[in-house]
């Protein structure tokens, strides 16, 4: 929303927010979906917010979601499937079809189009939940999947020892360690449902442009705040640099009349969260904030290098990619893994030992050196990572209901 990277050591300044810059180029602006902020009102600079928000009432908010449901005679049943938000058991969805979330969004999201000020142009945002759990799948999804193989997820050698894994996995794993192969399938099986739901939805919001002939002159991006790691290399969930969690999906589509996005095109070079303001502004004709640090993805300039951090502490992880290459970098144990993506896109084998790797790697831990600030720098001695120690686990486990959600407004 920022046009900026988000740093662990957060900044203070003042920034343009997305929704702000196309309302000084003349757009309405609406968001349907979860934002998670704080205060959970806060508009982001958009027009209105119907707000979903997961069952975040501990900060005492009702959101929109939650009083719908009410209006339907379904007063605080939200999660009586006894799912949680974060767990991988599943089970299909309780209440009846039109009730689920996906469809909520989408309804909203319909009735906003529909609603919207014909003479302005418009910034439409649809933030949908799903896939995250908890996995409450439609039937029809489900069952959708029922005849389909779901195969077990891959490990890579340097997973298969759960002692030798870095330290800032341990959370990772042991969310699944309890799972049988079967229930591992079936978590695949629901987040699959679960997608393609997300999908079918879709088609419902593209259809009401097409009929508000809208469709021919809107740019549509579609894209996750994260993915899941659903069993791969033992992990689960998000907050991890291997590509089922960090490589999301960034797909544009420009204007029928716009020649800056080619159709059916594959463009590989190396882009983030960051890069999406700058990228719809410039569709938009609209100027680019002198806040935004992130970059067109339609212009000439390309990034030779992606940097990101993530937590800090023990469970800090930093990251160098460069295309071909990517470096995850876990200072608890001075731990660092290389992996090449062109000869082993699923990350089986880290190559950070290998003699033939030596020289891409140091340069690419001095690339990394160059771009740790702060309490980071700490981990360098002599211009090499020498990191913190190695002090046991940094999870100290968990009972399985952190995220376990009750009955809610009104009782």
């Amino acid at each position: 929303m920022t046009g900026r990277p988000t740093p662990v050591v957060q900044e203070n300044v003042e920034c343009t927010l997305l929704a702000e810059a196309f309302a000084a180029g003349g757009y309405q602006s609406y968001a349907v979906g979860k934002l998670h902020l704080r205060p959970q009102r806060s508009r982001l600079g958009f027009d209105d917010v119907q707000l979903y928000e997961e069952g975040r009432t501990q900060w005492d908010v009702v959101d929109d979601y939650e009083v719908y449901l009410a209006e339907c005679g379904y007063h605080g049943a939200q999660f009586m499937h006894g799912m949680g938000n974060n767990e991988y058991v599943n089970r299909t969805w309780h209440l009846p079809e039109a009730m689920h979330v996906t469809n909520w969004q989408t309804r909203q999201m319909v009735r906003t189009i529909q609603r919207r000020d014909p003479t302005k142009s418009a910034l439409w945002y649809l933030s949908y939940t799903h896939p995250h759990p908890p996995l409450t799948p439609l039937s029809f999804y489900w069952n959708m999947y029922r005849d389909v193989p779901v195969a077990t997820p891959s490990v890579g050698e340097w997973a298969e020892d759960p002692d030798s894994v870095p330290l800032a996995l341990h959370q990772r794993r042991s969310q699944g360690e309890s799972m049988s192969d079967y229930a591992v399938r079936a978590a695949r099986r629901a987040f699959y449902a679960l997608s393609t739901h997300i999908d079918h939805q879709l088609r419902i919001v593209l259809g009401t442009l097409r009929e508000q002939k809208l469709l021919d002159n809107t740019v549509l991006l579609f894209t996750s705040d994260h993915g899941d790691m659903l069993g791969k290399h033992g992990l689960w969930a998000k907050k991890l640099y291997y590509e089922e969690s960090a490589r999301v999906p960034m797909i544009i589509v420009g204007a029928a009349d716009g020649e800056e996005i080619e159709c059916d095109s594959v463009d590989n070079r190396l882009v983030g969260w960051q890069d999406i303001m700058p990228t719809l502004l410039q569709l938009a004709g609209i100027p680019i904030p002198e806040s935004v640090q992130g970059q067109s993805m339609l212009s000439d300039t390309r990034r030779d290098m992606l940097y990101g951090e993530l937590g800090s502490g023990a469970r800090a992880t930093r990251m160098v990619h460069v295309g071909r290459y990517k470096l995850i970098y876990y200072p608890a144990g001075n731990q660092v893994q290389l992996f090449d993506l062109e000869d082993d896109p699923e990350e089986l084998v880290d190559i950070a030992g290998h003699a033939e790797a030596a020289a891409q790697r140091a340069d690419m831990e001095k690339m990394l050196i160059g771009q740790l600030s702060g309490p980071d720098r700490g981990w360098v001695v002599d211009n090499r990572l020498v990191g913190v120690p190695f002090e046991g686990s940094a999870w100290t486990g968990n009972k399985g209901l952190s995220t376990q959600r009750g009955i809610h407004w009104p009782l």
